[in-house]
């Protein structure tokens, strides 16, 4: 995630409270998703942004995520994000997000 997005995640946060905070990432893989991820919920792992050492807590899931998909208009999502859905590895983008909602977020 980079600095710029990092900065206005934690300005939201601080503006509407965190639990408030629900962060949608689109990565194309699990280890990018869940570096995005981490980096939201227990800080920047890469110490190099506003979030190093801002353990946040937020929630986070990706696009592709079942329980987030069926918050969508079934023709939009398939529009938007249809295609990419096909050549994604699914299940290794869940099961990283779902590690670092389990170890991290405070807001469930």
């Amino acid at each position: 995630m980079d600095l710029e997005n990092q900065k206005r995640v934690k300005e939201f946060a601080e503006e509407y409270g965190p639990e408030n905070v629900v962060v949608v990432l689109g990565a194309a893989e699990g280890e990018g998703a869940g570096l995005a991820a981490e980096t939201v919920t227990a800080g920047d792992p890469t110490f190099a942004g506003p979030l190093t050492g801002v353990q946040l807590g937020l929630t986070v899931y990706h696009v592709c995520e079942e329980e987030l998909k069926a918050e969508f208009d079934p023709d939009v999502y398939d529009e938007q994000v249809g295609m990419m859905e096909m050549v994604l590895d699914l299940d290794d983008i869940a099961g990283e997000m779902s590690a670092i909602r389990d170890d991290f977020c405070k807001f469930l």
